[in-house]
C-alpha cells in the first residue's frame, strides 16, 4: 500500500486528506483533525497532548522513558547515516524529517504533502499557528535549512526509493532535493493519487 507523509504547511489545506486511502504518517497536532497510522512527536509537549488519541506515537530517545507505561509510544528510527555537523545530531531532527524517515523505512514509494519549508509572507507557515504548543501567526518564519538538509539526507540514503512532493505551482524543489529519485508534483495531481488509492 502507498504511503503519505503529511507535514503541517499551509499548502495542504486545499486537499481533503481524509479521502486518501493509504498508510498515513503525520506530525504533532495533526491528530486534532485527522486519523494517521503513525504520529511523530519529538517534542514532549506534543506527545503529552497526543496521548489521549491512542494513535501509534513515535518520539525521541530523550523522552521515551517517561512514556514506558504507554504501549502506543515508540522510538523514532535511528538515522541512516553518521555525520558531525549540527543538523546530523538526532537531537536537532524535527518531527517532519523523522516522519519521512519512518515512512521510507517501511515503503518504496513515499508521497509528501504539506512540506512547504518556506513562507510566502515572512511569517510562520503552519496550519496550527495560534493554537496550543505553536507559534502565533505574527511570529517570523522558521528557518527551514535543517529540514531541507535532513530530509535531503533521507533521499540520498535511499536512491532506489521514489519520493513525490506535492505542492503549489510556484513552490520550488530545494537544490538539495533535486535528485533522480525525487520529483515535485502539482497539488492537483494528488487527485490522481486519491483516485488510485481508493
Amino acid at each position: 500500500m502507498q504511503s503519505l507523509v503529511i507535514g503541517n504547511g499551509e499548502s495542504r489545506k486545499s486537499i481533503d486528506i481524509s479521502k486518501i486511502n493509504c498508510v498515513k504518517y503525520g506530525c504533532n497536532a495533526i491528530h486534532r483533525d485527522l486519523h494517521v497510522d503513525h504520529l511523530i512527536c519529538v517534542d514532549s509537549r506534543m506527545v503529552d497532548e497526543a496521548l489521549r488519541s491512542q494513535l501509534l506515537i513515535y518520539t525521541r530517545h530523550n523522552w521515551i522513558n517517561q512514556y514506558q507505561q504507554h504501549s502506543h509510544v515508540r522510538l523514532v528510527p535511528d538515522l541512516p547515516y553518521k555525520g558531525n555537523a549540527r543538523p546530523d545530531d538526532p537531537w536537532h531532527w524535527g518531527s517532519g524529517p523523522y516522519a519521512v524517515l519512518l515512512a521510507t523505512n517501511r515503503h518504496d514509494e513515499i508521497n509528501l504533502i504539506g512540506f512547504d519549508l518556506y513562507s510566502k509572507d515572512g511569517l510562520v507557515n503552519n496550519v496550527y499557528k495560534d493554537t496550543k504548543n505553536y507559534l502565533t501567526a505574527d511570529k517570523p518564519k522558521v528557518d527551514p535549512s535543517y529540514w531541507v538538509y535532513q530530509i535531503g539526507r533521507v533521499f540520498e540514503c535511499n536512491p532506489k526509493k521514489t519520493f513525490k512532493i506535492y505542492n503549489e505551482d510556484e513552490w520550488q524543489l530545494p537544490r538539495e532535493w533535486q535528485l533522480p529519485n525525487v520529483s515535485k508534483e502539482n497539488l492537483q495531481g494528488l487527485a490522481n493519487f486519491i483516485n488510485s488509492s481508493v
